[in-house]
């Protein structure tokens, strides 16, 4: 008699518990995640988009990181060689998508954040997705962003205007601009990097109107990465260092005063401090200016008569035929954690790194602020802050209950 024995039992894997959910598959969503990794903590990211690094895809395609390779690696992982030294767009995608894959992070694509709140029990925190479930953790990670939400420009009139509209959200290149009157809104790095690239693809016009005068700094002196310099006085009395960068700009960024553009009459890190306004990288637009193939003008105050015009703060008008709106983001926080008390008045996390803000221990926020020193760098250091902060706030929490530490 022959028998059958019965097939083996399949071993199902225990699932693993969850220390922390983070909301946000970017740099900085990513750079936490990893290293909560490396402290024995087990991170799940939450990503609404069907890619890590959803902002970096959606930029304009000129764009290069702003901060060399070497200070914008996140931790863990190095920016490889070969992606050169200003990083291009796709390469920083291309890098974020290997370091996820590199630390084998737990990442939930389409996973779309709509609410973060203290779980029933107050001993941590929900997550409400948009389908209305709701995902619990000890901990929680808010990385949504710096350039989240598009802010809207309130330009009165701008229904009327005849041409094209363009948010430099949806710019990708100026190839279809080729002998058309272009009029770029806002002088930040996104306006002035915009501009450039319409020149440089054959516009017949481009005029960049300006409200506030922007600092201008040469992206590096040779080998010397203006980074460096920011990394060396971001802690230094701001005064001091407004009076500095005064002088430094009329040393090293010629004047363009003659070009319509005036000298800024605000300190360098003070935009910085009070406006998360860091200055423009010149990645061509002095030169463009110089040439005449970009042009300042006023700031654009709004549309009228006749034909829908635009009229700008001199009273000028002009008739373009398309205008580019780069009045830049906002962090769009207040839907997720805007009940919890912890925005100050501007949208912004009242306490970030490794620090959470009264009331709300165990949420943490990383990646919005835009320091001098690189927003890259930044995060690779408040992502390691915030690890250490969970693992002893765990290890608390365990003491706690059982009376022994791990």
């Amino acid at each position: 008699m022959t028998t059958t024995s019965a097939p083996a039992p399949s071993v199902v894997p225990a699932p693993v518990a969850v220390d922390a959910y983070v909301i946000g598959a970017g740099p900085a969503g990513l750079a936490v995640a990893a290293t909560l990794k490396q402290r024995g903590l087990h991170a799940v990211v939450l990503e609404r988009a069907t890619g890590v690094g959803s902002s970096w895809r959606h930029h304009y395609d000129r764009l290069h990181l702003h901060t060399p390779r070497e200070l914008s690696g996140l931790p863990g992982l190095p920016i490889p060689k070969e992606m050169r030294r200003w990083v291009a767009r796709d390469d920083v995608v291309r890098y974020l998508e290997l370091y996820a894959a590199h630390h084998g992070l737990d990442v939930r694509l389409g996973t779309t954040v709509a609410r973060v709140d203290r779980s029933p029990d107050g001993q941590g925190w929900s997550v409400t997705l948009d389908d209305g479930s709701v995902l619990s953790a000890p901990y929680a990670v808010v990385a949504t962003g710096f350039n989240h939400t598009p802010r809207e420009a309130a330009v009165s009139g701008i229904q009327q205007f005849p041409g094209r509209v363009v948010m430099a959200h949806d710019y990708r290149t100026g190839a279809d601009l080729t002998g058309l009157d272009v009029l770029v809104v806002g002088s930040g790095n996104t306006g002035t990097e915009i501009a450039v690239d319409a020149a440089e693809h054959g516009a017949a016009r481009v005029r960049l109107a300006v409200r506030t005068v922007p600092h201008i700094l040469r992206r590096s002196a040779g080998p010397y990465a203006a980074q460096y310099t920011g990394i060396l006085v971001r802690r230094l009395p701001l005064r001091l260092v407004d009076r500095a960068a005064s002088l430094v700009e009329r040393v090293t960024t010629p004047d363009l005063s003659a070009y319509g553009l005036a000298r800024p009459d605000t300190g360098l890190l003070s935009r910085v401090v009070d406006d998360n306004a860091i200055p423009v990288q010149d990645v061509g637009i002095i030169d463009a200016i110089r040439s005449g193939t970009v042009e300042p003008v006023a700031a654009l105050e709004s549309f009228g008569s006749p034909g829908g015009a635009a009229v700008l703060a001199d009273g000028s008008r002009l008739e373009p035929d398309v205008v580019v709106l780069a009045t830049g983001f906002t962090q769009g926080l207040e839907p997720l954690v805007g009940h919890l008390g912890v925005l100050d008045a501007k949208g912004h996390p009242v306490r970030s790194g490794g620090a959470t803000a009264r009331g709300a221990q165990g949420l943490w926020y990383i990646g919005f602020s835009n320091p001098i020193s690189g927003m890259l760098r930044e995060i690779a250091i408040d992502a390691r802050k915030i690890a250490l902060s969970m693992a002893l706030a765990k290890n608390t929490r365990i003491t706690e209950l059982t009376g022994k530490r791990l």
